[in-house]
């Protein structure tokens, strides 16, 4: 049997020096404390999702630059060349579209593999304690590299149409953990869902697909009519997508703020639902994974 130290203290004076007693509700009270004390697990789940993805492959991480930019090129030509929506300002139709591609591809990345993390780690979680929140968390971290890589691409189309940003590129990294974030809440609610209820790996292909159309990464958010457009920020990555487009494009792509800040609070209410959700069905986890 393991016993975990967190959920164990010694006996009192006068006992035997082996003898432990299991303290009710401490690891409860610990809980976050051993997210911590768990870091090397997450950084080894982590290196091994991220071993796992370009092991045995053809082109490798040349994935993670394909995909985006093969969408960026359809995308492009149905909505600027054939639809003839416009741009933001000055900015090409093909940067307005990838700095869409990246915020969202960075999204349905790391809902993807939140959402399977568990049942892909049964029987992990079925033979040890450790706080389970660690698995989904772990798998986002090759979405992230993905992105990262995928980062490459944006700068080299940069450099290709002379676009030089502004001071806004600094605030990139916060409309990054936006993106993340954004799936994370879903990602945990749907991946404790899955472990009792396997078909809902289903549902997750769909929203994707639905998402991708309905979010604006082929089309500006300006296109939207003006009455429409709050209502319209209802979608989290309306505000995510808008913030990084802002930062890379500048004044070209201006935010907005009305629709922003609903989008975060969208965000901060799924982010709550999501990890309470988990948190409520944690304990059953190992007894019907």
């Amino acid at each position: 049997m393991i016993h975990n130290s967190s959920n164990l203290k010694k006996a009192p004076q006068g006992l035997a020096e082996s003898l432990l007693i299991i303290e009710p509700g401490r690891t409860e009270k610990n809980y976050w404390a051993d997210l911590w004390r768990f870091r090397e697990l997450f950084l080894i789940l982590a290196w091994r999702d991220i071993s796992v993805r370009y092991k045995q492959t053809i082109i490798g991480v040349l994935w993670a630059l394909l995909r985006p930019f093969l969408t960026m090129v359809v995308f492009t030509v149905i909505f600027g060349r054939i639809a003839r929506l416009p741009s933001e300002g000055n900015a090409p139709y093909a940067l307005l579209v990838f700095a869409g591609m990246l915020p969202w591809t960075l999204f349905a990345s790391a809902l993807g593999e939140a959402s399977n993390s568990l049942i892909n780690n049964a029987n992990l979680i079925s033979k040890v304690y450790f706080p389970r929140l660690i698995v989904p968390v772990a798998t986002m971290v090759t979405a992230f590299i993905d992105f990262l890589i995928s980062l490459l691409v944006m700068v080299g189309m940069m450099a290709y149409y002379r676009f030089a940003p502004g001071w806004s590129i600094l605030l990139l990294p916060l409309f990054g953990l936006m993106a993340l974030l954004a799936s994370l809440g879903p990602g945990l609610w749907i991946t404790a869902l899955n472990v009792k209820y396997r078909d809902f790996r289903y549902v997750i292909p769909f929203v994707v697909q639905f998402g991708l159309y309905v979010s604006p990464v082929g089309f500006s958010s300006s296109v939207i009519p003006e009455r429409w457009r709050f209502l319209y920020s209802l979608n989290p990555l309306v505000g995510v997508i808008d913030g990084f487009r802002w930062s890379i494009l500048g004044g070209n792509s201006p935010i907005y703020w009305p629709g922003f800040l609903l989008s975060l609070a969208i965000i901060a209410f799924f982010l709550w639902l999501g990890i309470s959700r988990f948190r409520k069905t944690e304990k059953s986890f190992a007894d019907i994974i």
